[in-house]
């Protein structure tokens, strides 16, 4: 019998500045400056472009966000930051569980190992490499091997890969561009998108940052859906 199809996505912020010490402040100025010189940038200062990255590297960032849909059932959860542990739903609202990031990770990994598929846009390339880095730095073992064969979906299915033919195409295209192409509800549709995450963070817009990353788990969950009986068949049908 197969386990339930789970789909999530995550959201990250950066450490404070500040609070790094000054020869991995200056390692991440000169990886800036490096980048910038390749991209032929020349506004803005390699400091400002290094603050910027903060949130994208599991060396200088954290989790602070994790939403994720059951595709059998389309119940949803939200793991975030916060102090109060599970809170009691509400009616066709997603379970809640609030705690730091190890806390946050715990669940996570918890609640995964109790499904099968794992459906992901840009899984490979961010989020589980993310979540295994930040996991090890707090001494949390993953509960799942998610980025074994490229090529077989049965584990994890990221979509990334899917809409790319795993590489084979040359472009790679937002998941908002494609749900506006196969006629799904954009998760941007409010206006928040992932670069605006560090702000609303600063500003203390939790709740909000939250919200907008469970959008980005049943949007992903709904592009699985329509993609399931054609593309995704291609590559062999789900354990």
């Amino acid at each position: 019998m197969n386990r339930p199809t789970i789909v999530f996505d995550m959201e990250t912020v950066g450490v404070d500045w500040e609070g790094l010490d000054d020869p991995t402040r200056n390692y991440l100025i000169e990886r800036a400056r490096r980048k910038m010189g390749r991209e032929g940038q020349t506004g803005g200062s390699a400091e400002a472009v290094a603050k910027e990255a903060l949130g994208l590297s599991p060396g200088t960032g954290r989790i602070v966000a994790v939403g994720l849909v059951n595709l059998e059932s389309d119940q949803t959860a939200l793991l975030y930051e916060g102090t109060e542990g599970w809170i009691e739903s509400q009616p066709g609202g997603p379970r809640v569980f609030r705690g730091d990031e190890p806390a946050i990770l715990r669940e996570f990994w918890e609640l995964l190992g109790r499904y099968g598929r794992v459906v992901t846009y840009n899984g490979r390339g961010f989020d589980i490499p993310y979540a295994y880095i930040r996991s090890a730095l707090h001494g949390l073992r993953p509960s799942r091997h998610l980025l074994g064969n490229r090529f077989s979906i049965g584990e994890h299915c990221d979509l990334a890969e899917v809409l790319t033919f795993f590489g084979a195409a040359q472009e790679r295209f937002s998941l908002d561009y494609w749900c506006r192409r196969f006629g799904i509800t954009s998760p941007k549709q409010d206006g928040l998108d992932g670069s605006q995450v560090g702000a609303f963070y600063r500003d203390g817009r939790i709740d909000e940052i939250a919200e907008y990353c469970l959008r980005d788990a049943v949007a992903t969950g709904r592009l699985y859906r329509t993609l399931e009986e054609n593309l995704i068949e291609l590559y062999g049908k789900r354990r």
